[in-house]
């Protein structure tokens, strides 16, 4: 089914040009962060996400964990991570893109990076919405990276809610927050707006959800590159294929210039990092919310934990490196979870809201930067009991993930790391 009339996904095959296959950015084994959004002691937020298995550094499950040799030099991370690849060309087809096809396409002078997503048409109260329903983690790239960098579009895809283009929201006055009943469908929660900058493209949805709308796979190809030839994708893709040129970030798709005072009934809503003005949040994802624990920004993860576990004393430094190394691989592998984790301590933005720090000063509290990640976890471990040590200690780790197995391969690794730096 074409996108011209689609009810479904990108996030299937993507192929780069030297051949390599791409997986999620968030490849480890148990699928991401369910964090718990309500803590024991700290009042929370209420919103408990489902929790995930313990395992989340992908080094299986009974493999024994050694400390990170990198960890006394390797720099903090401050941001999301991502390499942003935004398409140049996308193409919309009447039936899935082949393996095959995808693979002559990568391999076509000027070309990059290429992948397949599903594709499909909702109806909401008669208006058409055409959608790409997408996998959070491997969409991002193809993202503007005011999109890629915004919190609360990739954890409410991962919740099964609605994140529409800009444009569209102000043409249909919707409203963010507010949920609107699909044609012969469900309700879908319009979570937030962004400049997606892809024609033909109203808005997206997780993949998940996708499936269950009957989306059709893989009927779009978006495509990376130097200036890439239309005609040669065209020739790969066959007549019935519509070769559309993707305009350059920031030239459509509105909004630029950062004014996010207009969207009715944004509950704390908010521009993406870096001053541009590509989405807007219903509710969660703060990157504005400041609270007690700068630390700075030191040199090095190593002593970054160390000066955060001043933000809890009687937490040793030690259970905020394993949990860093157990989450993210100290910041190498951000999210978004399957879950919705985000960033490199892997919060979900619900927990993030009350419990995010502003750490290094800058005046805002970035769930994507570990200079506030970290001292922030160091205060949702303390408002869980962490400084009290023994069976609280515990109970505090339980709350960042429910898993006692998570418990234990924490404290096992914090205990590691007690032992190589003495």
């Amino acid at each position: 089914m074409a996108l011209l009339a689609i009810v479904g996904a990108v996030g299937g095959a993507m192929v780069f040009a030297d051949g390599r296959s791409d997986g999620p950015l968030d490849g480890r084994a148990d699928g991401g962060n369910g964090r718990n959004a309500a803590a024991a002691d700290g009042g929370g937020d209420g919103r408990t996400p489902a929790p995930r298995s313990a395992g989340g550094d992908g080094t299986g499950g009974g493999a024994p964990l050694r400390p990170d040799a990198t960890l006394p030099s390797s720099a903090p991370v401050t941001d999301a991570a991502v390499q942003v690849t935004p398409p140049e060309l996308m193409a919309i087809m009447t039936s899935a893109v082949s393996d095959g096809a995808l693979r002559k396409l990568a391999a076509l002078k000027r070309v990059r990076k290429v992948a397949a997503a599903d594709g499909g048409t909702i109806r909401i109260a008669g208006n058409s919405l055409q959608l790409l329903a997408v996998d959070p983690a491997g969409f991002r790239s193809w993202t503007p990276r005011p999109v890629a960098e915004h919190p609360e579009v990739w954890s409410a895809l991962s919740r099964g809610e609605l994140v529409a283009d800009s444009a569209v929201v102000r043409r249909l006055g919707m409203n963010l927050g507010a949920e609107y009943q699909v044609d012969g469908g469900p309700r879908l929660r319009l979570a937030a707006s962004a400049s997606l900058g892809l024609p033909a493209v109203d808005g997206l949805i997780g993949v998940d959800l996708g499936r269950r709308l009957g989306f059709s796979p893989g009927v779009v190809v978006l495509i990376h590159g130097d200036s890439p030839d239309a005609r040669g994708v065209g020739r790969v893709l066959g007549a019935k294929a519509h070769v559309l040129t993707v305009p350059a970030a920031g030239t459509t798709g509105g909004n630029a210039g950062g004014n996010t005072k207009d969207t009715k009934g944004a509950k704390n809503g908010e521009g993406g990092k870096g001053g541009g003005d590509a989405t807007k949040a219903g509710d969660g994802g703060s990157t504005r919310t400041a609270g007690h624990g700068l630390v700075g920004r030191p040199d090095s993860y190593l002593e970054l934990y160390r000066k955060s576990a001043e933000v809890c004393p009687g937490l040793s430094w030690t259970v905020l490196a394993a949990i860093g190394q157990v989450e993210s691989g100290h910041g190498r592998n951000n999210g978004p979870s399957s879950a919705g984790a985000l960033g490199p301590m892997q919060f979900m933005p619900a927990t993030w809201k009350s419990y995010g720090v502003d750490g290094d000063g800058d005046g805002k509290a970035d769930i994507w930067s570990a200079y506030d990640a970290v001292p922030s976890a160091a205060k949702y471990l303390c408002a869980n009991g962490a400084a009290r040590g023994g069976e609280k200690l515990r109970k505090a780790v339980w709350f960042y993930n429910h898993s006692w197995d998570y418990v234990n391969k924490v404290l096992g690794l914090a205990e590691a790391y007690a032992q190589a730096y003495r």
